[in-house]
């Protein structure tokens, strides 16, 4: 029997998965790389340092495999900006994280002089520094490299393929290509106004295909024997949407990662710009068919919980949460607003800040943690409730994953939130998973879409409480304490 490899090469680590053909998790292995913050606001990662995770997840993981390898899917970050040279196979800078704000200044001019809507009707984005584009253009006319013919960009997928391919393919599919500001999500391709605007040469650009399909095969010089295709690339919350197996319209998923991202499948045709929230692409399959989705975009849940451990040590380990967090009934007025990266959907405030309300004598990091866990489900309340007031589309059930979805408390709290049964996949790292299937589909290890949708289960169900009073008037004093943050940056 053949297994499927996923590579999730997500903010703070990289994990690789083994999936086999029913879709079952058989091994994995994990490592964190660095994070580099080296001005206020900005963030890096070296993309080195996230290669050789890879490498050393997938040398681990194969250690422990002795089934054949059918093929190999990846999934990424995907905002996050990398620069490399074709000739020398090395990153010209540190990459530029999704979560770095170098660029809000640059994002408010272009706001200022009139281009968000031709960015909102060409891109389905908006003018934030969350996005590649402004990043990529502060490398460019900053002079922080050097562009020539060698110069190649890419999200994290196209350099892990650059490298898994020996220098073969410079390529990204179609999710990761929206997530960049200069792509045009109706026609397809790699926009020439949204190049001009920032100032990027398409020369550096890679090649665009479909989410499922070859896009090469791995060279031999790998801990993964030569000649494996990787034929599965989407974006972490894309792959998350595909590996819940939401193939139905107005179907939602919610990822608690280091940030949150809801994310509602809207069909095969592009909607209109909707104000607060964002259009993407959802998955291109290898026939062509593209399914887009609307998309609200948290920017910090699960690295709160980072930060309580790694910046306060009110913790010491993230599984340490949970339990803290509801050893207190209630946190007694207090408020975590995890702006630390400006708010996204659906403020898209980048200069909003982090910020604490309600602090007395009496609070305890107990209360500070409880405020920690209820904000991840208040940030993710405004969103879905964007969602159907722009769209008019009632989520009817929300399927949940990621790390932070294993505290029952959280996921009882945004059932209340959102008055609609939480459903928690039996598989939290369905990220992987859905680039498992995309890359198992182009294989024929899958048929089709209905047996993904056959094999997906959950392994837990949470329902609201039929009264909403305590709820809402939580959400209330929730949004004032969003209003203090905001703005605060200037």
């Amino acid at each position: 029997m053949a297994v499927v490899l996923a590579i999730d090469a997500g903010t703070t680590g990289v994990r690789s998965i083994a999936f086999d053909e029913t879709g079952l998790p058989l091994s994995s292995s994990y490592r964190e790389f660095p994070q580099y913050f080296p001005s206020p606001g900005w963030v890096e990662h070296d993309a080195q340092e996230i290669w050789d995770a890879v490498v050393v997840t997938l040398t681990e993981l194969m250690a422990g495999i002795d089934q054949p390898v059918a093929a190999i899917g990846i999934t990424d970050q995907r905002e996050t900006v990398v620069v490399w040279d074709k000739s020398t196979g090395e990153p010209l800078h540190k990459a530029i994280v999704w979560q770095d704000r170098r660029t809000a200044a640059r994002c408010d001019e272009l706001r200022d002089a009139g281009h968000l809507d031709l960015v909102r009707r060409t891109t389905g984005l908006v003018l934030d520094p969350y996005f590649s584009g402004s990043k990529l253009e502060w490398l460019i006319a900053g002079g922080h490299i050097e562009v020539d013919a060698n110069t190649a960009f890419g999200t994290v997928d196209s350099w892990l393929v650059w490298k898994l391919t020996g220098g073969e393919a410079h390529i990204t599919d179609t999710t990761n290509a929206s997530r960049t500001l200069l792509y045009d999500i109706g026609a397809m391709a790699w926009s020439e106004d949204m190049l001009d605007l920032f100032g990027v040469p398409a020369s550096v650009m890679p090649e665009v295909r479909p989410s499922s399909g070859r896009f090469g095969v791995t060279a031999t010089n790998l801990p993964v024997p030569g000649g494996i295709p990787i034929s599965g690339i989407a974006g972490d919350q894309q792959a998350a949407l595909f590996g819940q197996a939401c193939f139905a319209t107005g179907s939602a998923k919610n990822t608690y990662g280091t940030g949150s991202f809801i994310l509602m499948n809207v069909g095969s045709a592009m909607p209109d710009p909707v104000d607060g929230l964002l259009t993407t692409v959802g998955w291109t399959l290898a026939d062509g068919s593209t399914t887009y989705a609307l998309e609200g975009a948290v920017f910090v849940t699960g690295a709160a919980i980072q930060w309580l451990r790694d910046g306060l040590g009110i913790i010491d380990e993230a599984a340490e949460i949970g339990p803290l967090a509801t050893s207190v009934e209630s946190t007694d007025d207090v408020f975590l607003v995890p702006a630390f990266a400006g708010l996204g959907s659906p403020w898209w405030d980048a200069g909003a800040r982090g910020t604490i309300v309600g602090l007395t004598r009496g609070t305890t990091r107990a209360h500070i943690a409880r405020a920690t866990v209820e904000s991840m489900a208040l940030q993710s309340r405004d969103v879905i409730d964007a969602m159907a007031s722009a769209g008019g589309v009632k989520v009817e059930s929300l399927r949940v994953d990621g790390g932070a979805s294993v505290m029952d408390f959280l996921l009882q709290t945004q059932a209340d939130q959102i008055g609609v049964p939480v459903h928690r996949s039996a598989i939290t790292e369905t990220t992987a998973l859905g680039a498992a299937y995309l890359a198992g589909i182009a294989e024929g290890v899958w048929d089709s879409t209905d047996e993904v949708s056959a094999a997906w289960r959950s392994n837990g169900v949470f329902e609201p409480s039929d009264d909403r009073t305590d709820a809402d008037a939580l959400h209330a004093r929730w949004l004032q304490a969003v209003e203090r943050s905001r703005g605060w940056a200037g």
